[in-house]
């Protein structure tokens, strides 16, 4: 399993950015697929957006044209760029990674590898 570890988090208001980072200290994610899922309040944990190694993307539809995933396999990190930002995109947000994978299926079961999360909060 890889070590990931989420920064980036914080308290927005409705519109504002944010922009989360999960890195892999010491381990090389280059052909790792990463994906970033949340878990709201109350709510079953959900798959937001993808990346595979080749770089081709994933991203639900709450979030297309909002978020973009990239990453930079020199800092073995992936971002999730969140502009726009809406009071139900309040939630924990994880990244997960698995090896090998296409992002054709974004659910917490196919990925092996977790990070601890991190809180993000859009209120006014």
């Amino acid at each position: 399993q890889v070590q990931l570890v989420e920064s980036g988090g914080g308290l927005v208001q409705p519109g504002e950015s944010l922009r989360l980072s999960c890195a892999a200290p010491g381990f090389t994610l280059d052909y790792y697929a990463i994906a970033w899922f949340r878990e709201a309040p109350g709510k079953e944990r959900e798959g937001v957006s993808c990346i595979t190694s080749d770089t081709a993307t994933y991203y639900t539809d709450p979030v297309k044209g909002r978020f973009t995933i990239s990453r930079d396999n020199v800092k073995n990190t992936v971002f999730l760029q969140m502009n726009s930002l809406k009071p139900e995109d309040t939630a924990v947000y994880y990244c997960a990674a698995d090896p090998y994978r296409n992002c054709d299926k974004v659910v917490p079961g196919v990925f092996g590898s977790w990070g601890q999360g991190t809180q993000v909060t859009v209120s006014s």
